[in-house]
């Protein structure tokens, strides 16, 4: 009964042949006994200590080469340090994890915006939170081409997220921003896109809380279109502009043509002088 085949060691164990096979070719646990004419491998019953820490780490998410590094090493002590900088790693998978969460939550809700959403071109009066965005200035304006300089301007905002060590989950709500100044005069002239951000840094802008006027669109061609009409609207009712003008992507439709479709919502921040 100590003596056990390989597969015989699989199945005691709920492990595969390969697996062991590949644990006796990496030297993580080699068989007791190989037989020199057959090459058959037999294990000892004992052996299923080793696998079962082996597949106790694999547990904690330790790498097979991790693992066979602290057998080797044989030092109790090492092995402690190891398990104290793995749960730093365990922490920061988890604040991964709850980052991703959250985006799929966001998503999610994102989704359910856009079936709940006003037809096109309702104007609505909506109290907004305050909201943190990050930012990327690509010296481009995109009003003045098209969805493919939105293309490249989505790439240089990746890229600065990257540099930025932001998750890149957080593209689930990208944005533009029309500043004050140009839309004071109806100049569509933006350089600027943004995802929107938990994190507060040196990095990050705030938009403020606060009473909005909003239009939804379906169609990125027409969103001057609309935008004049949140101006017209806010000029007739007797609203003053307060700030920004923020055309945030809701979310994406699913892509089943060449171009990228989405479904955006215009804010223009207001107060009664």
């Amino acid at each position: 009964m100590t003596k056990l085949s390989i597969g015989k060691m699989a199945r005691l164990n709920q492990v595969t042949v390969q697996t062991l096979r590949y644990y006796e070719k990496i030297g993580l646990m080699v068989p007791d006994l190989v037989d020199g004419e057959t090459g058959y491998r037999y294990y000892h019953i004992n052996q299923c200590a080793r696998l079962d820490m082996i597949q106790y780490m694999k547990c904690l998410g330790m790498s097979l080469e991790s693992i066979k590094h602290h057998f080797d090493q044989r030092d109790i002590q090492e092995f402690s340090v190891m398990l104290e900088d793995h749960k730093t790693w365990i922490h920061k998978k988890i604040e991964e994890l709850a980052t991703m969460k959250a985006a799929a939550q966001q998503y999610q809700e994102n989704i359910g915006r856009y079936v709940n959403a006003p037809e096109n071109g309702e104007i609505q009066l909506e109290q907004m939170r305050e909201r943190r965005i990050f930012s990327y200035d690509a010296g481009v304006n995109f009003y003045e081409s098209g969805m493919d300089t939105w293309e490249y301007m989505i790439r240089g905002l990746k890229n600065q997220v990257t540099i930025a060590h932001l998750p890149m989950v957080k593209f689930c709500n990208v944005g533009s921003i029309l500043r004050k100044n140009n839309l004071a005069d109806r100049k569509y002239y933006s350089t600027e896109i943004f995802i929107f951000v938990d994190e507060p840094n040196e990095t990050t802008e705030i938009l403020p809380g606060g009473t909005y006027l909003t239009v939804h669109c379906d169609d990125f061609y027409r969103e001057k279109e609309f935008g004049n009409q949140l101006l017209d609207y806010a000029r007739v009712h007797g609203y003053e502009v307060i700030g920004d003008y923020i055309c945030e992507v809701v979310v994406e439709l699913p892509i089943f043509e060449e171009e990228r479709k989405l479904f955006i919502k215009l804010q223009v921040p207001v107060k009664r002088p």
